[in-house]
């Protein structure tokens, strides 16, 4: 079985130093049953500039680039089994946290939330997660 490349037009692609440099990576690939999403920012999808400073803001359109992915897969939230989280400021975890719960409504993922530095200036959270089909 071969990987699949998964590429959503409403979300960006990330892991670019230069916006201007295509990425060495896809946003997500399939092997069977079993998604890869790379890590999302706060990035606007047609700018790639991020969209704000505020936490809060940042999570909702992490969490919204996140989701288009998923989408172009076939898949949603529903599907999603494993998140890993980067926040550059850990004393933004409530407000993220907050944010997070608010957009998943309900759905229960596993998650790691660490401290750590964006590749990028200004990108104050970035999420990556698994997904997995029937």
């Amino acid at each position: 079985m071969a990987k699949q490349i998964i590429t959503s037009s409403t979300s960006p692609t990330t892991g670019f130093t230069d916006k201007s440099t295509p990425s060495p990576l896809a946003q997500a690939i399939r092997w069977g049953d079993t998604l890869f999403v790379s890590g999302q920012g706060p990035l606007d999808p047609e700018t790639k500039e991020v969209v704000s400073t505020d936490i809060q803001e940042q999570t909702r359109q992490t969490l919204s680039n996140l989701e288009g992915v998923l989408a172009a897969a076939g898949a949603g939230f529903a599907n999603v089994v494993n998140m890993r989280v980067c926040l550059r400021d850990t004393a933004d975890f409530p407000k993220f946290n907050e944010t997070f719960a608010e957009i998943l409504a309900g759905e229960k993922v596993t998650r790691t939330c660490i401290g750590g530095t964006p590749h990028r200036k200004g990108v104050n959270v970035e999420i990556d997660c698994i997904a997995m089909f029937d």
